[in-house]
């Protein structure tokens, strides 16, 4: 087996530099730089026309760069050593309905070269196995996706690019999804997902790359993000009864709901206030720190963006 610790401090699996891209008078990409290591899951997130499509196309090869270097696995994309190390999922998969689940991915696994016999068993790493001798067209859309996630597998790519994967999926076929995921990464393979569903990426993906008019604006962690905003965080305070309108103004907080105080405060006076809080003793019940969401992380970068100014 692969020593992916090594692979890990040897390489990137993906390097984009000072990656621009035109269309006529239109900047799709503006200087952008990513880079996504073994083991990585980053989340690419931004607006319709923000550069999302364009770069993951540049990534596949499929178009070309006007400025700037990619390399996938130290190779130029779209080359033979680029595709035997990447691998990609779109929103909607297509596969014939007439077809099992067995026979189609037998099918691009002779396609791709590789062993139809490891077919099984890339529908059960899938958790398809169960349904591997039904037909595509009585499959769910979580059950195609997951197809679509077994024949992305084959050859076990290095970079996994899928865009917007679970568009359409139940909560339940979601988290499955994620979950194989984990697994990915855990094995060392390097993973780029494209997702509107902010909620979902922010607790599954370790970095956020934030495209905004073509811009990369921000590329961090979660909490990395969270210090570089330095957006309030809210505290929602839970009063005993009777005692709502004394924490309110203890707190100079606001009340609502009956029982419910509501506060914000700058990241750095967080535990201050916590501190106060606890000094109320018997009056307060309960106490919940809500930090700024991805969505409010989101919406903080591509104002700055769009106002022309530098996140």
């Amino acid at each position: 087996m692969t020593d992916y610790r090594m692979d890990r401090v040897l390489t990137k699996n993906l390097i984009l530099s000072n990656v621009t891209k035109t269309f006529g008078p239109m900047t799709a990409l503006d200087a952008v730089g990513l880079a996504v290591g073994p083991g990585e899951r980053v989340a690419l997130i931004g607006h319709n026309g923000a550069g999302k499509s364009t770069l993951m196309k540049i990534i596949l090869g499929l178009i070309s760069t006007d400025a700037g270097e990619v390399t996938v696995r130290g190779a130029a994309p779209g080359s033979g050593v680029a595709r035997q190390h990447v691998a990609y999922l779109p929103e909607n998969v297509a596969f014939h309905p007439a077809l099992t689940g067995l026979e189609t991915v037998r099918t691009y696994m002779r396609l791709k070269g590789e062993d139809p016999s490891g077919a099984m068993a890339l529908l059960e790493r899938v958790d398809l196995g169960a349904a591997a001798k039904r037909r595509i067209g009585t499959y769910s859309k979580g059950m195609r996706q997951r197809i679509g996630l077994a024949q992305a597998l084959i050859g076990h790519p290095r970079l996994l690019v899928l865009d917007e994967p679970t568009s359409g999926l139940d909560p339940v076929s979601r988290r499955e999804f994620y979950n194989m995921l984990d697994v990915l990464a855990a094995e060392g393979a390097s993973i780029l997902l494209s997702s509107h569903a902010l909620t979902e990426v922010e607790a599954r993906t370790d970095r956020i790359a934030i495209l905004s008019r073509g811009r990369l604006v921000a590329d961090d962690t979660l909490s990395g993000l969270r210090r570089r905003a330095n957006l309030p965080t809210h505290l929602h305070v839970r009063a005993r009864p009777g005692s709502a309108d004394a924490v309110a103004a203890e707190l100079s907080g606001w009340r609502y709901n009956g029982t419910m105080v509501e506060l914000a405060c700058a990241p750095d006076e967080k535990l201050a206030r916590l501190g106060t809080i606890a000094g109320l003793g018997a009056q307060v019940e309960d106490v919940e720190v809500i930090p700024p969401s991805l969505e409010d992380i989101y919406s903080h970068f591509s104002q700055i963006a769009a106002d022309g100014g530098t996140p």
